[in-house]
């Protein structure tokens, strides 16, 4: 792949990620997307996008994004992303 193609995918990449997280949690605060615009590591946007789908609060998704590019387990309730509405139906039964 050229230099230019990789870097026209990792900008995609990154557009998609903001708009993920705009879709599932509104505004997203100022700091995150400039760190997410210095990201350059195409793996660690991909996973990025993986984590912004299927975290449930956008709290656990900064937690992982500062977790740096080591961090790779996305699984257990804390990337559930119906989390919260399992949350709000034991609260609603009580």
């Amino acid at each position: 792949m050229f230099l230019f193609e990789q870097e026209a995918q990792i900008g995609d990449d990154r557009q998609d990620l903001l708009e993920i997280l705009r879709m599932r949690f509104g505004a997203i605060p100022p700091s995150l997307e400039e760190q997410l615009y210095q990201l350059q590591d195409y793996a660690t946007l991909e996973r990025l996008i993986l984590v912004a789908a299927n975290a449930p609060t956008l709290q656990v998704f900064i937690e992982e994004v500062n977790e740096g590019n080591d961090s790779f387990k996305i699984v257990g309730d804390r990337f559930n992303p119906l989390q919260q509405l399992y949350e709000k139906g034991d609260k609603d039964e009580k």
